[in-house]
């Protein structure tokens, strides 16, 4: 008597092998085990769409790297008016993540693959004054946050991502965790920022005992700290400092909880002050932090003080804040007002 052969279903049959996952699946995968952030997550995933449509939707596997990665960042180059030299980096850097890390492809050619020049632009600053009136003319909802922009030199997301254990009131510092380049750093916590930031922690208390009140879900923790310390998301230690006003899904988790303040909130709160102010500057949360250091420099502070408090790897990077201040060269006189000055007294 012939056997049949048992069905992917009966009883005491090896269960099928899951599928496997999907390329993007893949690539969010491996950026979230190696903890990188969700921007560059969005980042990389967008830019391996963009790739695989522009070669016909073929698989990555299925076309030469070394060929196919150059005639792509090319196309970004001159098509439609280009991108940005920085736009077309991230763009290498989301491909070669692709092939070295999830498709486990070595590119050799790397010199193919050279990145695009950044044109270095000198940043634009406010005066002492300008800065002033905009925070005189901010909103009390964010002038708070515009003072510590410029008063500690944070980043947008550094001085959002601030946890309550991050302020020290006795040191005057603040410490930045996870920065630039997944750094952490200290800087100064300015002494006018001090009973406002205790009125805003005030605020915040509130907020954190009635989520603990409701048993809401804590707030998001760094994947590494969640699993060692599981209750810590429901400590005041780890609430934020500037908390969103609504709980909100967690994109990655799908959980409901409490983030900090959404960096859109800050964005409008500059643009509008600047306004306000009557100011033609740039209207930008980083011109707070481009100002802190030029201000800081103008004021004789060394330049390595300056990079530690900016985060700077190189010194280079902290340097083009001397082209902007007022010396040595922008104090020679203009020919023109000698000329105005000569016709004037004759």
């Amino acid at each position: 008597m012939t056997r049949l052969p048992r069905s992917a279903g009966s009883p005491g049959s090896a269960p099928p092998p899951p599928p496997a996952p999907k390329l993007l699946e893949k690539v969010r995968e491996i950026l979230r085990r190696r903890h990188y952030s969700l921007r560059t997550e969005e980042a990389y995933a967008g830019w391996i769409r963009r790739f695989v449509r522009f070669h016909d939707r073929k698989h990555p596997r299925d076309v030469d790297p070394h060929q196919a990665i150059p005639a792509f960042l090319t196309a970004l180059a001159t098509s439609g008016g280009g991108i940005a030299a920085s736009t077309q980096n991230q763009a290498l850097n989301a491909l070669v993540f692709l092939y070295r890390e999830v498709l486990e492809i070595e590119l050799r050619q790397l010199d193919a693959f050279e990145p695009a020049k950044v044109p270095k632009r000198l940043p634009m600053v406010l005066t002492a004054a300008e800065v002033q009136a905009v925070l005189a003319a901010a909103d009390p909802e964010v002038r708070l946050a515009l003072m510590l922009l410029y008063g500690a030199g944070l980043r947008l997301l550094e001085l959002l991502r601030l946890r309550v254990k991050d302020v020290d009131f006795g040191y005057r510092q603040i410490v930045v965790r996870e920065g630039k380049g997944n750094k952490d750093r200290v800087t100064v916590l300015p002494a006018a920022a001090v009973p406002l930031l205790h009125e805003q922690l005030a605020k915040g208390r509130l907020i954190f005992e009635r989520d603990r009140k409701l048993g809401a879900a804590g707030v998001m923790l760094p994947a590494s700290l969640a699993k060692k310390y599981p209750q810590a998301d429901r400590d005041w230690r780890w609430f934020w400092v500037f908390p969103a006003a609504t709980q909100s899904e967690d994109p990655r988790s799908g959980i409901v909880r409490r983030h900090h303040l959404h960096e859109v909130t800050l964005q409008r709160g500059m643009r509008a002050a600047v306004r306000q102010a009557g100011l033609g500057k740039p209207d930008t949360c980083h011109t707070l932090r481009h100002s802190f250091a030029t201000h800081l420099l103008e004021s004789g502070y060394d330049i390595r003080s300056v990079q530690e408090l900016l985060g700077h790897q190189n010194v280079e990077t902290t340097q083009i804040y001397t082209h902007v201040m007022n010396q040595p060269g922008l104090t020679v006189r203009s020919p023109v007002d000698a000329l105005i000055g000569l016709s004037g007294s004759s």
